[in-house]
């Protein structure tokens, strides 16, 4: 099984990237967060994988920027009726810190927002995420322990307002990231989208 790989971005497409590891391309399927953190094509990457086969598709790599963003799809893929195709919506608008957000206040509506998720799914997906490792934390009975949370969530929030704009994920994440580092850990999340539409130059 493979489980990581580090190599040169060869190709970047909308939906998966070509790594070549010792002159080896592995054709590795990425949600647009994982895409938009590759380096430029020529330069060296480390990309967590999640091998997974099946009868009908065969082989598959699924490629995150990060381990856990690679356990969390794993972990939603374990919910029925969240598939590969779902789980890595639900990352590309929650990663996985923001996720545990959602999940402690109960807000399905805010997973309800990934694509192919609708809000049936969507409650599914917030009952049965309780009491398990999400980001840094542990959520358990609305109660997350975990580090600067509040902060991702009004992240994640803010970024899913700006895509709800028309704006493309990477660019809004950075902007919002920047807006961030001005504004501090305390900024709500209609700041933060005031900031970063103005970083934008909207």
């Amino acid at each position: 099984m493979i489980g990581r790989l580090r190599g040169i971005v060869a190709e970047i497409g909308e939906e998966e990237a070509l790594i070549d590891v010792g002159g080896v391309g592995y054709v590795v399927r990425c949600g647009s967060r994982t895409l938009g953190r590759l380096p430029a094509v020529g330069d060296e990457t480390v990309v967590h994988v999640e091998h997974q086969w099946s009868e009908a598709q065969g082989p598959r790599l699924y490629g995150f920027s990060t381990r856990e963003e690679r356990s969390v799809f794993v972990m939603l893929q374990a919910i029925q009726g969240v598939g590969p195709k779902a789980a890595m919506a639900v990352l590309d608008v929650l990663p996985p810190a923001d996720l545990a957000g959602a999940v402690q206040r109960g807000d399905q509506a805010l997973v309800a927002r990934a694509n192919g998720v609708g809000p049936k799914l969507a409650q599914r997906i917030v009952l049965e995420l309780k009491g398990k490792p999400l980001g840094d934390g542990l959520v358990s009975g609305g109660v997350i322990e975990a580090p600067k949370v509040h902060k991702a969530s009004a992240t994640g929030e803010a970024v899913a307002a700006l895509m709800g704009l028309g704006i493309a994920e990477p660019v809004g994440r950075r902007a919002v990231e920047h807006a961030g580092g001005q504004l501090g850990d305390e900024a709500d999340v209609g700041a933060l989208v005031k900031a970063a539409l103005k970083e934008i130059g909207r």
